[in-house]
Parts: C-alpha cells; structure tokens; sequence
C-alpha cells in the first residue's frame, strides 16, 4: 500500500477536522456492524456451528493485512505491544465508544486492555451463554492471535478475565493481558491471507491532500502510544488517510467472507451471503449517515450519502461519480476502477450489474423512502444509474436485510465527541 499525492478525494478532504472526526467515528462503526448482517445470514445459510468458523476465517485472514496497513499509513510500524494497542484504537473490531477499549501499557513487551462497555457482549448475551462463548471464547482466541501476530509473530493475547460474566453484572466486561512471548513457536497465519494479499483492495492506495486545511493534530502516529487516542487527536490530512484507510478494512472483511463461504460452501451460497450483506450493511450505513449528518429526504441528501458512504471509498478502489441533475433526479455512476476489475467475484461489487444492486436502491430509500433507481447510459461510466424521487409513490419501508442487521443496538448506538481538537 502507498500513499498517493494530489487533492484528496473531494468528499473528504474539503470536510473541516470536527467533521472528518464524526465520519471516522461512523465508518469504525459501520465497518462493524456489516458483521451483524453478514453471520446471521450464514446463520440462515449453513448452520451456527459453520457460521462459527466462517467468522474465525474472516478475521484471520482480513486483520493481518489492514493492521499493517494501518501501520505503514499512520507511521507506527513496530514490534511490540504499543504497535499492537495503536492498531486496536483504529481497527473497525473496536469501534469507538460502543467497544470502549482501554489500556495500560506496562513496557514494551506487556500491557492490557480491559472494556468498561462491549456493545457486542450486550448484543449477544440475551442469546444466552452458548452464543457468549461462541463468540468471546471460540472466534476470540484465533483471531486476536492473528490480530497480534501482524505485528509480530510471537506476540499474544489471553484473557484475565471474560464473559460469560460471573456475577452477572461484573464489571468491566473483559480484561485482556498481551505480550511478547520470547519462547513461543512463530504463530502460523491464516491460509487466506495469502489469497487476500494478492487482491486489489489489499494494494490500494490512499490519495491525501499535499497539505492541511487547517491546523493542529498530529500528522501521524509515530509518537508515543496515548491509552486515551481519539480521532480528535489527528490533523487534518491525517484524518483524510483515515477516513479513507477505515473503508478498506470493510471491504477486506467482506472479501474474506466471501472467499471462506465460497471455499468452505460453494459458490451459490457465497452470492446469496455476498448481497445480502451488502444490501443490509449499505442501508445501515446510509441510515446511519444520514442521522449523523443531519440530512433530509431531498435529491441533494441522497447525492451526499452516497458520496460520503464507506462502500465507495477510498476513490482509489471504487471510482463513484454521483451528482445532481434535477429538483428531484440525480445520477450515480461507477468507472473502470480496481473493485471493478477484481479477478473473482469474492467483493460486493463483483455482483454488479447494469441492471443495478439491492445495496444501490438500499441507501437511496433509507434516505428518502419514495426515492427509485433505473439503469442509463453515462459515457464516461461502465454503470450508471438515474435517482429520482417521486412525491407520489409509495414510500418503501426498510430493506429485511437492515432489520435483521438491528439485532444490534449499534444500529442505533449514538457517538459523541470525546475531547476538543487537539491544537499542538
């Protein structure tokens, strides 16, 4: 992965800092709840005991490759435990304040981290103590080794501490202790992850603006490892790389998925996994911008979402051209670009088509439930759909695949500012 000088993408890199830090903070959160979609559907599909094992062979072969990448971006390529916690305060598995991480880095090669609040333990806990385990035990241990082995491969991760909770209300939620262990065998990744490395998205790079817009934050991350690090933190051109670095981590997870359904499956159950996730994960996210935004049912509301949606960042991989073009008309289009160009149809795009997607019409109707979609010509676009809103059909209620994403109270979990802008 490397950086890209230029302009930055414009939906971006013209946002003020406070503004930049409420869209990272809602992309961290989208990113995570494309899960919550994705497994009950395998659910649905292949049974809960298969489903456990799609989810260990999603993280495994995903986290390693948008941890480094993180790394390389922000500047904080390392060996120890520092390097590992500056990854978990950006990754979309801990997304800010509904995974309220916290940590005490004891010495290079020990440290812990504890949540005062899971947002995914109180989702799962109502399902009683089996789906507990499920996941804080069995999808846990796997995947937060290969989390820690991205930095190196004899570093480790072991509870205190963790659910199911004893007693009942114990508190904080979980405590986790990571270290370097000098003796141990080199940890041994995913067979995935091979696989994934070679895929565009994992090479991608991120455009960013020459300069800031404005001053203050950090430039990146190469400083001391800060336990209390918040988006508010970062400068202006930092939080663009971010905001855009966020959005490839989605799109690696989804692909991971895909591919682990498609091997472990076939492929008629990885194209039934693929859209329907992207279909509840796309109106999640729609719905969730458009309430953070501020944003009503107009045309121009429904242009914003998708400029700003994660599903089409960075510019780099998904090349979206969306605008304008009457008091209720407007025209989105996708030309040639990398997710367009993938050699498997392991992504979300790779189930496009004229014809359109159900992820498309998904963020359209959540913004404006009258709004309706059909295919036209753009020449300067491969795909190319017209939006228009009709004050006289019949509004559209949520898409299935959206409610059952609402299993989640992340759907509606609200995020709030942490600190002012860091000014230094």
């Amino acid at each position: 992965m490397t950086v890209v000088p230029g302009p930055g993408p414009d939906c971006l890199a013209a946002r003020s800092r406070a503004a930049l830090c409420v869209l990272g903070r809602e992309y961290l959160l989208i990113g995570h709840l494309q899960d919550r979609v994705g497994l009950p559907l395998a659910i649905r599909e292949v049974g809960e005991a298969a489903q456990t094992q799609l989810a260990i062979d999603e993280w495994m072969g995903a986290s390693p490759i948008y941890s480094r990448r993180m790394q390389r971006l922000l500047r904080f390529e390392g060996r120890d435990v520092a390097t590992v916690f500056k990854n978990l305060q950006l990754d979309i598995g801990a997304p800010h304040q509904f995974m309220d991480f916290q940590f005490r880095l004891d010495r290079p090669d020990y440290g812990e981290f504890w949540l005062p609040h899971c947002g995914a333990l109180l989702d799962v806990e109502r399902f009683g103590e089996g789906r507990v385990r499920t996941m804080c035990h069995d999808i846990e241990d796997p995947t937060f080794d290969a989390t820690a082995a991205a930095t190196d491969p004899r570093l480790r991760m072991r509870p205190i501490h963790r659910p199911p909770r004893v007693p009942p209300d114990r508190y904080p939620h979980c405590r986790w202790k990571v270290y370097l262990d000098e003796e141990a065998a080199p940890y041994g990744q995913h067979p995935h992850l091979r696989l994934l490395e070679k895929s565009r998205i994992a090479a991608t790079p991120v455009e960013l603006p020459d300069r800031d817009r404005e001053p203050g934050g950090w430039r990146d991350y190469s400083g001391p490892f800060d336990p209390g690090f918040q988006l508010e933190d970062l400068s202006h051109r930092a939080l663009v790389a971010v905001c855009q670095e966020i959005p490839v981590q989605s799109h690696l997870l989804a692909r991971s998925l895909l591919l682990a359904v498609r091997t472990r499956h076939g492929e008629a159950v990885a194209r039934s996994i693929g859209r329907g996730q992207w279909t509840g994960a796309a109106a999640i996210g729609a719905w969730r911008l458009r309430r953070a935004l501020g944003l009503g049912e107009g045309i121009e509301d429904v242009v914003e979402v998708f400029r700003l949606h994660p599903h089409f960042l960075p510019r780099t991989y998904v090349d979206l051209v969306a605008e304008v073009t009457g008091e209720r008309r407007a025209t989105i289009g996708l030309r040639d670009c990398p997710a367009l160009e993938e050699a498997d149809a392991d992504s979300w795009f790779g189930g496009l088509s004229e014809a359109g997607h159900p992820a498309l019409d998904a963020i359209a109707t959540v913004v404006s439930p009258r709004a309706r979609l059909r295919p036209v010509r753009r020449p300067d676009a491969r795909f190319a759909w017209e939006i228009e809103i009709d004050p006289g059909a019949e509004p559209r209620p949520e898409p299935p695949e959206m409610r059952l994403g609402r299993v989640s109270r992340g759907v509606d979990f609200e995020l709030m500012p942490r600190r002012p802008l860091r000014v230094d």
